[in-house]
């Protein structure tokens, strides 16, 4: 019995490092959410407005009625996933259950039903959008938190989480760059999307297949599938709630995302209209393509600065240079199509810092909290970041579509009055620059650094040594 105490505890703290594959099937479990919530952060409002007939803040109100839902049914699943207790695990189930309907539901989301009445189709469109995020939320929220259940080590979880990000934003690029070639070979605004969401709903699905299949061998050899057994009682979800909000570090990381996350999907949904209405381009998708591809090898960059200098230095470096680009798109001008695509790339190193970084911080928080309670909440903790999140999400796009009705927008049509122009280019520069800034001060006072990250591990790595000691001796 003491050997294999002494196997188990070895296995445990000597795991078997991920390869290559496995590293790349952990991050394909990012594919098709990286695809489809790009593709409607980039798409949707435009379509709601252009394609669908809605105004701008039906459109508007479709979304936020979706982040909303979203953000409440977030902590509950996370909640539920934590309790869940399965021969394969807590996390899988959940993702294998929820990939055809999150597929299905996806594809609803682009069909234009034959409704007369706007009221009956946006009635149509809010029902979808939330049956869309609950079940993104059944895939996503159990696959988030396999970050901090897979690995303890500081710099394999920042690799981690790069895999995991590259392959969001592949998935974005793929969407993006299929949307590029429909534009140019179908005619229908209509069709246009109706095949661009198709073709995406069938493809987001396999990879969260392949994510299971070749992640959960790692899971079983690092012990990962349930968690570790405690003498504590566990807290109620109301209790929960209340460790979650009094942990210090957990509240800076949902600041820093919330406001630099606010500036991408903000900035993500008046790209279609600022290309297609202030720049008069013909098609948006190869600037959200440059923006997004161009982030896949930035993020490169970022792994690296990150492991060399610390995450909140290559924060301040990352957000600071989107801060100088996202301002200059307010004065471009109409004609300056290479110095929009430029600053588009410029836009992609802000971009790959914010998806790497706040994802990055979460673990080492959710260690602290472990370490001060003796209890290992991830679900919780990546369900209440998500929420909040998405809350202020909801806010940010409502009020992109209050400021495109209110500034005269005119949907279905091909010119706009110059306050709609004037409110497009100011939702484009100057709302998220500030959004970015917030994200900077919040960054400076995160408290949790490699150096107090590392004595929190040794700590607790003692706590288990005595725990098994305990077990032995008992």
């Amino acid at each position: 019995m003491a050997s294999n105490l002494s196997s188990s505890s070895a296995s445990h703290s000597a795991p078997r490092p991920f390869s290559l594959l496995g590293k790349l099937a952990f991050g394909a479990g990012d594919i098709g959410p990286g695809m489809t919530a790009n593709l409607l952060a980039f798409s949707y409002l435009i379509f709601l407005t252009t394609a669908a007939g809605l105004s701008p803040v039906a459109a508007g109100s479709v979304l936020a009625i979706g982040r909303i839902w979203d953000a409440v049914n977030d902590p509950f699943i996370g909640y539920l996933s934590d309790k869940t207790r399965t021969r394969w695990g807590r996390r899988y189930p959940w993702m294998v259950v929820g990939a055809l309907p999150f597929g299905l539901s996806f594809f609803l989301m682009w069909v234009v039903p034959p409704l007369e009445s706007e009221a009956a189709r946006f009635g149509y469109y809010a029902v979808v959008s939330l049956l869309f995020q609950m079940f993104y939320t059944v895939i996503n929220l159990p696959y988030a938190t396999l970050t901090a259940e897979l690995t303890k080590d500081y710099d394999e979880r920042t690799e981690l989480t790069a895999f995991r990000l590259a392959s969001s934003l592949f998935g974005a690029i793929f969407a993006l760059g299929l949307g590029l070639v429909i534009t140019q070979t179908i005619e229908d605004l209509g069709q246009q999307y109706l095949v661009l969401g198709g073709i995406c709903a069938v493809l987001a699905v396999l990879p969260l297949l392949w994510c299971v299949w070749g992640t959960y061998p790692y899971a079983v050899q690092r012990n990962a599938l349930q968690p570790a057994a405690t003498d504590e009682v566990p807290l109620s979800f109301v209790a929960q709630i209340k460790v979650v909000f009094a942990n210090r570090a957990f509240l800076f990381v949902v600041g820093i995302y919330l406001f630099a996350w606010l500036a991408l999907q903000m900035t993500a949904s008046i790209i279609p209209f600022y290309a297609t209405f202030w720049m008069g381009l013909d098609s948006y998708f190869l600037a959200a393509l440059l923006v997004q591809g161009t982030a896949i090898v930035m993020m490169v960059l970022v792994n690296q600065l990150s492991r060399r200098l610390g995450k909140q230095e290559v924060f301040y470096i990352g957000i600071g240079t989107w801060v100088i680009a996202q301002i200059a798109l307010f004065f471009v001008q109409p004609g300056q199509v290479a110095f929009l695509y430029l600053l588009c790339i410029v836009i992609s190193f802000g971009v790959a810092t914010a998806y790497v970084v706040p994802w990055a911080m979460l673990p080492d928080v959710i260690e602290l909290d472990e370490l001060k309670t003796g209890q290992r909440r991830e679900g919780v903790f990546y369900a209440f970041m998500t929420l909040l999140q998405k809350v202020g999400l909801a806010l940010g796009l409502f009020l992109v579509s209050l400021a495109l009705q209110f500034s005269g927008f005119v949907s279905e049509a091909a010119q706009q009055p110059d306050s709609a122009l004037m409110a497009i280019r100011i939702f484009i520069g100057p709302v998220p620059m500030v959004l970015l800034l917030g994200a900077i001060a919040l960054a400076r006072f995160y408290p949790i650094t490699r150096q107090m990250h590392e004595e929190m591990l040794l700590q607790l790595a003692e706590r288990q040594r005595q725990q098994d000691s305990d077990g032995a001796a008992g």
